[in-house]
């Protein structure tokens, strides 16, 4: 039980911590959401092809790899793994290869979501 628990607080300290870093961009700069969005990509990918997040993926578990952070991440290893196996061919079809059930799960439960769901104006 207690291994659950430490698990669990590990998740939410590290994918609080993403988190904060993130509000902490959107009220004190300029940058949009989708510049902040798209800088967790990058910054997973640079760290995932350092070999740095790693021991952060096995330290915050899903605190880790379910922010954009792991997303890049899970890229930058597939494209490795891919590149390894394949040659240059590899950086072109790794990191879909890599996030490939992820990209399925998200449009099938969004597909899903507005299949149930109705949409109404924001005005």
């Amino acid at each position: 039980m207690m291994e659950l628990f430490s698990s669990l607080f590990r998740a939410f300290v590290c994918g609080g911590f993403l988190c904060l870093i993130g509000q902490i961009l959107i009220d004190k700069t300029n940058l949009t959401p989708a510049r902040i969005l798209t800088g967790y990509v990058v910054v997973g990918v640079l760290l995932g092809a350092l070999g740095i997040y790693q021991p952060l993926l096995d330290w915050g578990g899903a605190g880790a790899s379910v922010p954009l952070t792991g997303f890049g991440a899970n890229l930058a290893k597939g494209v490795r793994e891919a590149v390894d196996k394949n040659g240059l061919l590899g950086a072109l079809t790794g990191g879909l290869t890599a996030s490939s059930g992820g990209i399925a799960a998200a449009i099938f439960f969004s597909l899903l979501g507005a299949a149930f769901a109705k949409s109404r104006d924001n005005c």
